[in-house]
């Protein structure tokens, strides 16, 4: 199970103001400072309770979008997730296709299936682990990818 599937779904980027084609170099840069903008030792004794608590919440969210985005595996994961759920919203799957009914290609190591448009479907093998919605690289036609168990 992958660590941020407990937590419900938000935008690890925005809460960190961050573009997701952002460096892991940035997105620390980002953390730090939201999370000294943030903590609660930061916060002026004549603010507002309820201030206080949005800055406390703020800080706890920024701390979460970095234990996510912080760690290359957590991230790839979370993106992986993030993409799978743009094809998802984009239509109805097209056909079912179990992983070895495609085509292996030694040089980029990698799965690919032709669609009928033309183009193709294709997922590296590290990442045909984790995806279960691939795109087709030309049209809007998405294929889901099934495991033989």
């Amino acid at each position: 199970m992958m660590a941020f599937e407990q937590i419900p779904k938000k935008d690890w980027y925005s809460i960190l103001e961050a573009d997701p084609s952002a460096s892991v170099s940035d997105l620390k840069q980002k953390y730090q400072k939201l999370i000294l903008m943030y903590h609660p030792d930061k916060q002026s004794a004549d603010v507002p309770a309820g201030t206080v608590e949005e800055c406390i919440q703020k800080f706890i969210e920024v701390d979460q979008a970095w234990k996510i985005l912080g760690n290359e595996e957590t991230k790839q994961e979370y993106d992986l997730q993030r993409h799978e759920d743009d094809l998802r919203n984009m239509g109805p799957v097209d056909a079912r296709v179990y992983l070895e009914e495609m085509s292996w290609n030694e040089d980029d190591h990698s799965f690919s299936l032709s669609c009928r448009c033309g183009g193709k479907y294709s997922v590296s093998k590290d990442e045909a682990e984790e995806v279960t919605l691939i795109s087709c690289d030309t049209c809007s036609l998405v294929i889901e990818l099934l495991h033989y168990r």
